[in-house]
Order: C-alpha cells, then sequence, then structure tokens
C-alpha cells in the first residue's frame, strides 16, 4: 500500500505543476486503444485506477467534453464498486445504514480508493466512523478536471436523490474533504438552494483545502502568461496551459461559476475567488499538515504542506487575518505531507474529538447560509 501512497502522491504533485501535457495525452491515447469500450477493466486493478485519477486530474475537463469513456462519472462507490442512488440499490449495498452518514470527497488526481491510504497500518476514518460514532461513510468519485463548480452544483443534486432514497431517515451529515473535495463540498452547498439535505449537515472537515488558493497553481499561472509573450516560449505556454479547469480553479480557490464563466482570457484565474459564505448550520474544520522549515530558517517556523500552505488551509486571505471560526476549530499535524491527511492517527483522533464534543454550530464572521 505504500508504493501506491507514493504513486499517487507523486502523480498528483506533478499534475499540479505539469507543464509536458504531451506525455499524458499520449498515456490516455495508449490506454484508449487498449482498453475495452467501457473502460471497465481499468477500474479492476491499482494501477489501472491511478492512471484514471490521474489522466481525470490532468484532462477530465476535455474528457468530459468529448464524452470520452475515460472520464469519470459523479457516484458513490462501496466496496470499489459505484451504487446507483436509487432505494433498492442503496438498500442493498447499504443493508448496515444508519442515519448518520459521513460523506468523503477526495482531491485531485485521487479516487475513492485514496481513503485507504495507510491502511495497512490503520483503520481509514470511515471505518473508525463507523465504530466510534456510528456514521455510514459514503465515497464519492468525480471528475477531478472538471471546474469545482461544476462537480458542486452535480454533488447537490447527489446528496439530495441520495437522503431522499437513503434505507432509514438521515438525521445527520459531515462532510470531509480532502483538498479539493474541501472546496466540491462546499461550493455543493452554495448550490443547495431547494434542497433540504443541508439542515442535515452538521459537521464539514477540510483537509488541505486551498480555500484561497495553492501557490504552485498561481505560479503556473504566472509562467503561463510570461511564456506567452515571446515566440521562443509560446509552445511551453502552450502545454502549460493544457491543464485541466479543476487544476486552474486551485490557483485561487474558486468555487463558483462566476468566478471563471465570461471572463477575460487575460485575467482568468488571476482574480480572486468569490468569498462564498459558509453553510451557517454546520460546524467548519480546518486541518493542514505542516513540514518543518528549512534549517536556515528562524526557530519554530513551519510552512505548509507542499502544495497547500498553511493561511489558505485555514481561509485566511491573508497571513495573520483574523480565523473565521473559534480557535479549537483549527488543527495541523506538523512532519507530515498533503497526502498523509487521507490517513493519519492523529488527524482521525482530532476528527473523533471534534465529533465527540457535538457543539451547537459556530457561526463564523463570515458565515451564513
Amino acid at each position: 500500500m505504500k508504493v501506491v501512497h507514493d504513486q499517487i502522491a507523486d502523480q498528483a504533485y506533478a499534475a499540479v505543476r505539469i507543464m509536458g501535457g504531451g506525455l499524458l495525452r499520449a498515456g490516455a491515447r495508449a490506454i484508449s486503444r487498449t482498453r475495452p469500450p467501457d473502460a471497465r477493466s481499468l477500474d479492476e486493478s491499482i494501477a489501472g485506477r491511478l492512471a484514471i485519477g490521474g489522466l481525470n486530474g490532468a484532462f477530465g475537463d476535455g474528457l468530459h467534453a468529448r464524452r470520452s469513456a475515460l472520464a469519470t462519472p459523479m457516484t458513490i462507490r462501496r466496496a470499489g464498486r459505484d451504487v446507483a442512488v436509487a432505494p433498492d440499490a442503496l438498500a442493498n449495498a447499504f443493508a448496515d445504514a444508519t442515519p448518520k452518514l459521513a460523506v468523503f470527497v477526495h482531491g485531485l488526481c485521487e479516487t475513492d480508493g485514496a481513503w485507504r491510504f495507510g491502511a495497512e497500518r490503520h483503520p481509514p476514518y470511515g471505518e473508525q466512523l463507523r465504530t466510534d460514532h456510528g456514521f455510514t461513510p459514503l465515497y464519492l468519485r468525480y471528475n477531478t478536471g472538471r471546474h469545482v463548480s461544476e462537480n458542486g452544483r452535480e454533488l447537490a443534486t447527489v446528496l439530495h436523490e441520495l437522503v431522499g432514497s437513503w434505507p432509514v431517515e438521515v438525521q445527520e451529515i459531515a462532510l470531509i474533504g480532502h483538498s479539493m473535495g474541501g472546496l466540491v463540498s462546499r461550493s455543493a452547498c452554495h448550490y443547495s438552494d431547494g434542497h433540504w439535505w443541508p439542515s442535515t449537515v452538521r459537521h464539514v472537515f477540510t483537509l488541505g483545502t486551498p480555500h484561497t488558493g495553492a501557490p504552485l497553481e498561481q505560479a503556473a499561472t504566472v509562467a503561463t502568461a510570461a511564456l506567452g509573450r515571446l515566440p521562443e516560449t509560446r509552445g511551453f505556454a502552450r502545454a502549460l496551459s493544457g491543464r485541466s479547469a479543476g487544476i486552474q480553479d486551485l490557483g485561487r480557490g474558486y468555487l463558483v461559476d462566476e468566478d471563471w464563466a465570461d471572463q477575460d482570457p487575460e485575467a482568468f484565474f488571476k482574480q480572486a475567488g468569490s468569498e462564498i459564505p459558509f453553510l451557517a448550520r454546520a460546524n467548519h474544520y480546518f486541518v493542514c499538515a505542516t513540514v518543518p522549515a528549512d534549517a536556515d530558517a528562524p526557530a519554530g517556523r513551519v510552512v505548509g504542506d507542499l502544495l497547500v500552505l498553511r493561511p489558505s488551509a485555514w481561509g485566511q486571505r491573508r497571513r495573520g487575518e483574523r480565523l473565521r471560526f473559534p480557535v479549537e476549530h483549527y488543527h495541523h499535524v506538523g512532519g507530515a505531507h498533503h497526502f498523509d491527511l487521507l490517513g493519519h492517527p492523529a488527524i482521525y483522533a482530532q476528527i473523533s474529538t471534534w465529533l465527540a464534543r457535538r457543539p451547537a454550530p459556530a457561526l463564523g464572521i463570515h458565515a451564513g447560509e
């Protein structure tokens, strides 16, 4: 499992800073020539699932637009299989359904299997939440190359149908998002008008989520513009600009269509994302990993998890800005990187502690419905 962990980590890091899009495109073409028409055989191996996650993260918007069989549709998964969001299918797949749901939303270039990272050392979060707190774990899989707002809107509809079709009456939902998954969860809450499922959301956990942007993608945006100014480097700019809409959304933490639709291409992805309020009915919790700074840095200083800096993971638009929620709603784990957040005993211990307290919703300074 450690090999798989390292592979997906390397793959996602590479996708965020991708400059040679031709390599992945060539890989996609090779897979296309060898797969059956429905591409299901890829889903039956770890390597195949890794390939699907990586291709969708890097070029998923294009795959979706072309209706490619390699494009990942949004589905609920159990034991590595799709589960239709319909009463009979859910009753058959979740004979052990409980009134409390923990919905896990993975990040860029990942699939639902990412939540099992580290499972050979300790139980996954979902299994522990069932045992300790009575939550039924539900794992989402989706195309991370599409815009966050497109996935958010679709997730809002899926949750509406899921709650209405669940085998028992839903009393409580916890949304747990890793990286981009936290943005998709927030976007779903924003696009939930007319749905009643948000009234059951009590907890929203974002693990290493770039609420205000990811520096590597911001650097890629600047590099694309700079390289495009000279004839000699425009080819590199074209390759860099081929990264997916989902990756580009991470640069500023975009959540809604208005952040990207009908925008001037020169300004696209350069402006800050819209200030979208947090769901008022829920408690929001922010987790990040931090790695030690270089030896030459001031003593005690820490940086981000190599992909997301702590201020962004905590929703601060400026370093030192006032936190939106009570300080006890924020937690960081030292000596860990971005993908350790998917399965870390210290993080589960903190999540469990927060759930055990069962506080009334703590409305942040920017919170609202």
